[in-house]
């Protein structure tokens, strides 16, 4: 590969020394032998030609070396057919991108560990080395705060279940297990998570590492079910930690990004079993402060949806079957096709506004069999940043809510879910909200000025806000921290979505998200102590804006603390990545 390259480097350079003596065709091999100079005509001598005629016979010859020297693939015929453009990726480099596609990094180094034992050689050959060994789960998290180029190990075949103490409601697995696994293997035993993320394709030891954390006032981040962890660390080989056994090291390790061990096995405490209502409705920010309290407190589940340029928010609740009263027995006013009516409707016209042509793909789906979340990305694709039209889209949105009204009844692990849409760029902050005795207000203020920055600034944001609470966690890393017990948080997050693949009009996206998400963070992150979910938040380029950044994250979490931690457990830092090191810059870098 590299060879190829420092050959395509040495044409490029051969052709633009002689571009000032030489005029050539479009064609890469056919050139005009006729010298640029002053006097037209025939070349002056037999010779001159000669030498031009050499110089074509060279450039066919190093054309004609390289195409034979670097041979495609089979599976990669069709990018022979412009010689320089393309170059074989060697076998070896394996390119890992995370699930939004905001994130990618090509890896020579990216291993997969089948036991605790092969982890462990692992981790001890790569400290030998001083090799980064970074490690990386699902890929889900949107900032790729798993990723590096310079290696990862991920442990996704270490996925079992390793016991289940049915008493205790306790099980220990494997940290590569992935939510959905897990759920499905300890069905038999009447026991489930206590919360759930939007999606359930997570690694255990990611989605806890990051602090992420579903909804519910009386429910904390998913930190909190851990009650003890097996790390595989670069200096002290594996330790154990709980809340008996290094508790320090365990309430700042439960949630530590990755970087202070590989998280090779977690016990977590589980709760029954439980069937749930849900209940959604449309509703308004008028009549949500009238109900918060009652919404917070006497829902065991409960986020809001909010709908930029609309009044509407859409109120989703979950709550445990009565046992008195049993599950509703409510029919639906609208059927799901008729609830997707005004959004079909909207998309048929727009086909037309942009006169966008059909594709004749065989495999493009019809109108009709799309869900709601495809529709709404087809629509975005066609005009992402025209605020007039994210308009149309959102108040489409609206009255898809109003039509879907009504309730569902369903397992925790399969009514706790969302279904997020397609490629986005997101940044989810975390605030305090007072009590659930005495709740601030601050979190309905914080939407508030959300959706007059938007409007006021003009800013094409599309549907939902999503804002969802929990309870506090003792994780120190956490965004959700607090020593006090009672006290409770919002989150909420931003979003644009990157409903195309056109790598121009995905710039185009990202740029105006981050203007609208640093808008967010100058006028609402200090007056709300608000912080960035760890797997969202995006490192500044700007050196100023990087300061400003350590610094605020100084005052917030025990950073002294976790980079001490660091030096211990790993003095070589093999395990961080520019992330990591950008945040949390050790005091030597400083």
């Amino acid at each position: 590969m590299l060879r190829s390259l420092t050959s395509k480097r040495s044409l490029q350079s051969f052709l633009h020394h002689h571009h000032h003596h030489h005029r050539h065709l479009v064609g890469p091999t056919l050139f005009n032998p006729r010298p640029l100079s002053s006097s037209p005509g025939p070349p002056s001598s037999e010779s001159e030609l000669r030498k031009y005629i050499g110089y074509t016979l060279l450039l066919l010859g190093c054309s004609a070396a390289t195409y034979y020297s670097f041979p495609f693939p089979e599976n990669a015929i069709h990018k022979k057919a412009q010689l320089f453009r393309y170059a074989p990726l060697p076998e070896d480099l394996h390119t890992v991108s995370n699930w939004s596609g905001t994130h990618e990094v090509q890896t020579r180094t990216f291993l997969q560990p089948e036991s605790i034992e092969e982890l462990e050689r692992i981790v001890k050959d790569a400290n030998d080395k001083k090799q980064k060994i970074r490690p990386v789960g699902s890929g889900l998290s949107p900032n790729g705060i798993g990723l590096t180029r310079s290696g990862m190990v991920n442990l996704a075949l270490m996925d079992k279940v390793l016991s289940v103490d049915k008493e205790k409601k306790r099980v220990t697995v494997q940290a590569g297990i992935r939510v959905q696994q897990l759920v499905d293997a300890i069905k038999e035993y009447g026991i489930t998570l206590q919360n759930f993320a939007s999606i359930r394709e997570q690694q255990i030891g990611g989605i806890v590492q990051v602090g992420a954390h579903g909804t519910g006032a009386r429910l904390p981040p998913i930190d909190e079910q851990v009650i003890s962890m097996k790390l595989v660390t670069p200096a002290k080989g594996t330790i154990e930690i709980s809340k008996e056994k290094d508790p320090e090291l365990f309430y700042l390790a439960r949630c530590g990004l990755g970087g202070l061990g590989v998280v090779a096995e977690v016990t977590l405490q589980c709760v029954d079993r439980q069937e749930l209502v849900e209940h959604t409705f449309l509703s308004n920010l008028k009549d949500i402060k009238k109900n918060h309290k009652k919404f917070l407190s006497e829902n065991k589940h409960v986020k809001y949806l909010h709908i930029p340029y609309t009044d509407a928010v859409v109120v989703v609740t979950c709550n445990p079957i009565s046992s008195s009263r049993g599950p509703p027995n409510h029919k639906p006013k609208y059927t799901t096709e008729e609830a997707l009516q005004h959004v079909q409707d909207l998309y048929r016209e727009s086909l037309k506004k942009y006169r966008v042509a059909d594709s004749g793909s065989p495999n493009e789906p019809e109108i009709d069999e799309l869900s709601f979340t495809e529709l709404r990305d087809k629509l975005l694709a066609m005009d992402p940043l025209n605020k007039e039209h994210v308009i149309k889209v959102n108040k489409a949105e609206a009255e898809f809510w109003r039509k879907s009204e009504g309730y569902r009844v369903g397992w925790s692990d399969e009514i706790l879910g969302f279904d997020c849409g397609g490629h986005q760029w997101v940044s989810e902050t975390c605030f305090p909200a007072g009590t659930l005795s005495k709740p601030s207000m601050k979190d309905l203020e914080y939407i508030e000025e959300v959706m007059q920055l938007i409007e006021k600034e003009s800013v094409p944001a599309p549907a939902p806000i999503e804002q969802r609470w929990t309870a506090c966690s003792k994780s120190r890393m956490s965004p959700a921290y607090s020593s006090e017990d009672d006290d409770i948080f919002s989150w909420v997050g931003i979003i644009m979505y990157l409903p195309t693949m056109d790598a121009r009009q995905r710039r185009q996206i990202t740029e105006e998200f981050l203007h609208y998400r640093h808008m967010t963070q100058a006028q609402l992150w200090d007056h709300y102590s608000a912080f960035e979910h760890w797997a969202k938040i995006e490192v500044p380029k700007d050196k100023e804006e990087l300061a400003a950044l350590q610094a605020r994250l100084k005052k917030k979490f025990p950073v002294d603390a976790y980079n001490q931690a660091r030096k211990v457990l790993d003095p070589n830092h093999i395990l961080s990545n520019n992330i990591i090191e950008k945040l949390f810059p050790s005091s030597e870098a400083v």
